[in-house]
């Protein structure tokens, strides 16, 4: 009777663990935004302790100052940015609305029609969808300030907020999440290194091939090609789009300049710059990269497209490091370990 009793109880015990494991992971799915944004306020203090710690040591400077003074750095040049693209944008927006009626008159001209007038000659839905684009827009403007000001209070004490994290781990494995901890940040600090040194060289090529043909604000259109450069795959996309647009509406030879040489930069990120730092700093396979580009888009939505690059980094390191070292004790070179 005893033993049938224990049984029950290991039993028991069994369900309750499995049942809690499924409310566990259903609990990270409810979450996964406020996950998604606590994942990019840590790229996000990164990004500042990098930067203020080199800072720090070639100034002398005390760390929280120069904490500060690379905040308001970062923050003017993504105002300054914000001001040159925001205001080409708003032209060209301005533009089109003034040509449609010209458009439309020599469209029903030209074919002998005659199209509505006002809100009429909108397809169903449009308003719709556009109020569906204005509050996507809001809510994502809204996590990236979220994730601004939590990566700013992480890099003003990451030492605290580790041993926080440390915590919920038993004391038998707390020495190896440290390890892996550490292994992380090293590996996600490579990464934006390398997706850093791509975004500059872009946004400079960018600039410079709109300044040569000659279309409007090219400062403003190499910035903005090279921020969208950090969303993989639709970012090569994004940053060409506005310099392909002006270029059509030029003609002539400048559509064809400017195709080629973004057809051009494009191919030297992806097949020289992007290989070459990304050998150097964090050295992950490119399949691996676009498979978890295409497996986190798909489970986690826009925002998962948007930081799919480093969540599969954290988990190529962890798979190494936790699973292939420890568990299969295979010998491996795990990224973040790289000298």
């Amino acid at each position: 009777m005893a033993d049938d009793t224990e049984d029950e109880l290991r039993f028991l015990r069994r369900v309750l663990i499995a049942v809690g494991v499924v409310l566990f992971l259903l609990a990270l799915w409810v979450a996964r935004e406020a996950l998604l944004i606590g994942f990019a306020a840590v790229l996000v203090a990164i990004l500042l302790d990098t930067a203020a710690g080199g800072l720090a040591r070639r100034t002398g400077m005390a760390r929280r100052w120069a904490l500060l003074a690379v905040g308001l750095g970062i923050a003017g040049f993504l105002l300054l940015t914000l001001l040159l693209v925001g205001r080409e944008v708003g032209r060209q927006a301005s533009a089109l609305w003034q040509g449609l009626p010209r458009a439309a008159e020599a469209l029903q001209q030209r074919f002998g029609i005659r199209l509505p007038e006002g809100t009429e000659a909108l397809p169903d839905g449009l308003l719709g969808h556009l109020t569906f684009l204005g509050s996507w827009a809001l809510a994502a403007a809204s996590a990236l300030v979220l994730a601004v000001v939590a990566g700013a209070y992480i890099a003003s004490d990451p030492a605290r907020y580790r041993a926080g994290l440390l915590k919920l781990f038993p004391k038998s494995l707390s020495a190896g999440a440290a390890d892996a901890l550490d292994t992380m940040g090293k590996a996600l600090r490579r990464w934006l290194l390398a997706q850093l040194m791509s975004m500059a060289i872009v946004g400079t090529s960018v600039g410079l091939l709109a300044w040569a043909l000659g279309l409007p604000s090219p400062l403003a259109l190499g910035l903005f090609a090279g921020l969208v450069e950090f969303v993989p795959l639709v970012g090569p996309l994004l940053g060409a789009a506005p310099v392909l647009v002006l270029a059509l509406s030029q003609g002539g030879a400048t559509v064809v300049w400017a195709l080629a040489g973004v057809l051009l930069i494009q191919q030297l990120e992806s097949n020289v710059v992007a290989p070459l730092a990304g050998e150097a700093l964090v050295d992950i396979p490119a399949l691996v990269l676009l498979l978890g580009i295409v497996a986190f888009g798909a489970v986690l939505g826009l925002g998962g497209v948007v930081l799919a690059a480093p969540i599969t980094v954290v988990a190529y390191v962890a798979v190494q490091k936790l699973y292939v070292r420890e568990t299969l004790g295979r010998t491996v070179e795990v990224a973040g370990e790289k000298a």
